[in-house]
């Protein structure tokens, strides 16, 4: 029975690190600020959750897992009101999210005398009775 609490709990450890390393990572190569608090949050939530729930589980039934988890209820209350708070603040300070900007079809070659043509032509005379 021990041998699977311990692998539990190294499998937690291991993921909790993992989720962690992806929000370090995330914090440094996501483009705005509402991007990488995201990241901040997904640290702060899963990968310190995760970390704290692996030390429960071998601290065993003692006071050293009763302040695991104080400090995992304080971790999950605290952490994503704070990233809202960061995010509408950022917001009401005009931060504008990154916006990818779409390539304009109309700006290819050959699409201007392809509109014009079109326009040209006329608009399309409506079919009797599809207001019915």
């Amino acid at each position: 029975m021990a041998m699977i609490l311990d692998i539990l709990s190294w499998v937690l450890l291991m993921t909790g690190c993992f989720f962690c390393a992806v929000g370090a990572i995330g914090l440094l190569r996501l483009p705005d600020v509402y991007t990488r608090l995201h990241a901040a949050g997904i640290t702060d939530t899963l990968g310190a959750g995760l970390i704290l729930i692996g030390l429960m589980i071998q601290a065993g039934p003692t006071l050293i897992c009763v302040k695991l988890i104080m400090v995992l209820a304080l971790i999950l209350l605290t952490s994503p009101a704070s990233t809202y708070a960061l995010a509408n603040s950022a917001m009401d300070h005009g931060v504008q999210p990154f916006v990818v900007q779409q390539p304009d079809p109309a700006a290819e070659p050959g699409a201007e005398a392809e509109a014009e043509a079109s326009t040209a032509a006329g608009p399309e005379p409506a079919e009797e009775g599809a207001d019915d």
